[in-house]
């Protein structure tokens, strides 16, 4: 080969190169290493007062969720994807059960006052020092997890997803439960 010619063509292996593998092998990998201490198995006892004052616990949105899975997603105001998702979970709570926990975002006037200002009308309970996402094992935000009727988490996960990804997960919990 002489060096005009162009080199043959390397064969990648399943299509994409290695550089995009490599990416999302790292992507996976730090999602497991960030959710490494999130509460798995039955949802233990979460309750308190919402930024409209209201005192509310876990326990009984499951009872009054008529058997339907709900989504707990832990979310602070100082987080720029929980901003970009607020959309996706304000249409989430128009079909599903769905309690927010608003980490580290100040008191119930804070985040009332937050809300209002972001046009958000889904419950949020009020966690001003991390105590309740910390004991959920929740180090960072955004944050979720899917309990079933039962109160077990039948899924969790860290940073960005998708509504759909939220739906297909709360059907599946529903579906299978």
């Amino acid at each position: 080969m002489s060096a005009l010619e162009p080199a043959p063509p390397s064969r990648r292996r399943l299509g994409l190169p290695w550089e995009i593998w490599l990416f999302l092998l790292a992507f996976v990998a730090l999602q497991f290493w960030q959710g490494r201490e999130m509460q798995d198995g039955t949802m233990p006892p979460v309750a308190g007062q919402l930024a409209d004052g209201r005192p509310i616990s876990l326990e009984s949105m499951l009872r009054d969720a008529g058997g339907r899975p709900l989504l707990l997603y832990v979310w602070s105001s100082t987080c720029p994807i929980c901003r970009a998702e607020e959309g996706t979970i304000s249409a989430l709570a128009e079909d599903w059960p769905l309690l927010t926990l608003a980490m580290q975002s100040g008191n119930a006037e804070t985040v009332a006052r937050f809300m209002q200002e972001h046009k958000l009308t889904y419950p949020a309970l009020v966690d001003a020092r991390g105590e309740i996402a910390w004991s959920l094992g929740v180090r960072a935000t955004p944050a979720w997890f899917v309990v079933d009727r039962r109160g077990a988490i039948r899924f969790s996960g860290l940073g960005y997803t998708t509504g759909w990804g939220l739906r297909a997960r709360l059907w599946w919990a529903q579906a299978f439960a």
